[in-house]
């Protein structure tokens, strides 16, 4: 995925607070956003989404906005099975 810029919102309510949440870390996040291992598209949003495995072996999924070709905004992320 060639991004340069991840922006983290790490207020009150922000994406880093979501995504803690859901027991993901924002190196997990971005470790599998460099190196996925699928993508796709949310059936609930249409944002795009992308698939791999964190450096423990847990497999997640990351929902993201594309803010323009260099940016990205991570909205959420989760572990699903595999």
């Amino acid at each position: 995925m060639p991004y340069f810029e991840i922006i983290w919102d790490d207020g009150p309510g922000g994406n880093v607070e979501h995504i803690l949440e859901h027991g993901i870390t924002i190196d997990e996040v971005e470790e599998v956003l460099f190196n996925p291992t699928g993508k796709d598209l949310s059936r609930s949003s249409g944002l795009p989404i992308v698939f791999g495995f964190t450096p423990d072996g847990r497999y997640i999924l990351v929902v993201y906005e594309k803010v323009d070709d260099f940016t990205i905004f991570p909205v959420t992320a989760y572990e699903v099975e595999v």
